[in-house]
């Protein structure tokens, strides 16, 4: 694809500052029609980022930068997705890293095409309910051996070079290895994530050598260094994704889960490889918005979409009571049918049609009491998760041609699964834990198999607007998503704003607790209760609400970046080239 960045006068910016005025009162022109039945939009805390050429969204400045200095020595959105990525995982190493899985979404503003890469990992061979059943383990463990899975990131990262990317990974994994090597100081949120690291890092001795400074956590501005990281990150920079999936990381990921009593053998490394899927759609206020099919959470947005558009939901007004209302109980039944359905579609099928279609929305629309919440729902008829991990970076990218991706990247539960191979600079993830033992479900651990899986890119396009976007979150995200799309299209929010408005989430799935953002109104929060909603309510700026990054472009050449103000993050733009000096 081609992705130059063409040459621009004073003329046009002119005629794109009239363009972006156009279109900040289009996009505020929904929530001016309400008028007394609104709740006034959020004042942003931050602005959105504007310009002609690329940017870089992520909960970490320093991988942001990385990826537009991808998009500087002429590289485009994949570029920079791949190279702010690899910077997360030395940045925020709780969140993701090697050791985790990676989904993304890929929009060409060209031909206007999208394509999904899942690049989640499968089980060990050997995995099994009886397997595990015979060493007294009865329900799937959340930490440890039996709950790691092979890496995906890495193979992800070389299918999206070797299809749409520009620059080698010499080049795009060098910040990382830099600040790896060098050492960078840790920002404010993630250092109070870190904190957790210091009491609960179980008895593994090279855990505590790669993420703790002396016996504790980084403080912020602290500087940390992973040395060992850098060292494995060369070995991908020179040998791609046989630089992981053989030789000496490889064998260091063997070596440690064979001393555990683990089963993965080299093959279930080496020969791993992502999928390349269609993404699945749904329509909603004139958007369609997508998400990536199972075995991923994504179908469970789209569901609930579904749902909320047979409700007016504008009339209802900005976080009112009805609204927040109809989207709880929304996700409630999306959700149900997600547990009951989706798993890994190579071992059952998946009736995804049947989600998604028209008479199912129209069913479980009338199945919601608009003047009462339901405390327990019951999944869809077609022909025991509980709280979920929230430890997932997502960026989002564009470039100056317009071209976006939507990427997000996991190692499952706050450092994973707390194995980290020898001299490797990594953890393991966990994601093996959202298994289930009980037999016969589409979530039934198996060898090579992928879990359920809780982490989703998104895209939502209108004409010739284009939003790459993205909550984390464990089970946050599905119903995040839903909350971000409808702010958009339902009452016309900016997608700065759409990040910064106050959210719900309900990350059980059975009962009425719902938890809620002190940032919503206290009138609709009373409402709420009154509908029989437990409502917890929390502060500002927790992560249970999950962290957001987005870009959009308004297909005439101006693109916008917004950035989570939960997080440390920030949309970072790319500088205009430099013109030679004259001498």
């Amino acid at each position: 694809m081609v992705m130059t960045v063409r040459s621009r006068d004073a003329l046009a910016a002119a005629l794109v500052n009239a363009v972006l005025l156009g279109a900040w009162a289009c996009n505020r022109a929904p929530s001016a029609r309400q008028g007394q039945h609104m709740n006034p939009p959020p004042v942003p805390g931050r602005s959105v980022v504007a310009t002609r050429y690329g940017i870089v969204a992520s909960s970490q400045p320093l991988a942001a930068a990385a990826g537009v200095l991808m998009l500087e020595q002429g590289g485009n959105a994949v570029d920079a997705a791949i190279a702010a990525n690899a910077t997360l995982g030395v940045t925020e190493p709780m969140m993701n890293g090697v050791g985790g899985d990676l989904f993304a979404i890929v929009y060409l503003a060209k031909t206007k095409q999208l394509y999904g890469l899942n690049s989640s990992g499968w089980s060990a061979t050997g995995m099994d309910p009886d397997g595990l059943a015979a060493k007294g383990i009865t329900a799937m463990p959340r930490l440890g051996v039996y709950a790691v899975t092979v890496p995906g990131a890495v193979a992800g990262w070389d299918a999206l070079r070797a299809r749409f990317g520009t620059l080698g990974f010499d080049r795009l994994l060098a910040p990382a290895i830099a600040y790896a090597e060098e050492g960078f100081p840790v920002a404010e949120v993630t250092a109070g994530l870190w904190q957790e690291a210091e009491t609960d890092t179980g008895t593994d001795a090279e855990f505590k050598q790669t993420y703790l400074i002396n016996g504790h956590a980084p403080l912020a501005g602290e500087i940390f260094r992973n040395p060992n990281l850098a060292a494995a990150l060369r070995r991908i920079a020179q040998r791609g994704r046989d630089g992981f999936y053989t030789g000496p990381t490889a064998e260091a990921i063997l070596s440690l889960l064979s001393d555990k009593g683990g089963t993965m053998t080299a093959q279930d490394l080496s020969q791993f490889q992502p999928e390349w899927v269609t993404p699945l759609h749904a329509s909603y206020r004139g958007w369609t918005v997508y998400e990536l099919p199972p075995n991923g959470q994504g179908i469970a947005a789209l569901e609930m979409l579904n749902i909320m558009s047979r409700f007016p939901l504008a009339s209802y007004g900005f976080q009112s009571a009805k609204a927040f209302h109809v989207m709880i109980e929304a996700k409630k039944l999306a959700y149900a049918d997600l547990l009951r359905y989706v798993g890994d579609p190579r071992f059952s099928q998946i009736p995804v049609e049947q989600i998604l279609s028209a008479g199912n929305a129209d069913a479980r629309a009338k199945a919601i009491d608009e003047n009462r919440t339901q405390c327990r729902v019951e999944p869809a008829r077609f022909a025991s998760l509980e709280q979920g991990a929230s430890e997932t970076v997502y960026l989002s990218a564009i470039d100056a041609e317009g071209n976006i991706v939507s990427l997000i990247q996991s190692n499952y539960s706050l450092f994973g699964s707390r194995l980290v191979p020898a001299r490797a600079g990594f953890v393991l993830q966990n994601r093996g834990a959202l298994f289930t033992l009980e037999r016969g479900r589409p979530n039934t651990l198996a060898p090579r198999k992928r879990p359920l899986h809780t982490i989703i890119p998104a895209f939502m396009a209108k004409g010739d607007t284009a939003i790459g976007f993205g909550i984390m979150g464990g089970w946050n995200q599905s119903q995040a998503h839903a909350q971000f799309v409808s702010d958009v299209a339902d009452f016309g929010l900016t997608i700065q704003q759409a990040l910064e408005a106050g959210r719900f989430t309900k990350t059980t799935f059975d009962g009425c607790d719902v938890q809620v953002e002190s940032r919503v109104p206290e009138a609709t929060i009373a409402a709420l209760r009154e509908l029989g909603h437990e409502v917890q309510l929390e502060g500002p700026r927790t992560s249970e609400f999950g962290f957001g990054q987005a870009v959009m472009s308004d297909g005439a050449g101006v693109h916008f970046g917004a950035s989570d103000p939960r997080h440390d993050g920030a949309a970072i733009p790319q500088p205009p080239p430099l013109a030679p000096q004259r001498r």
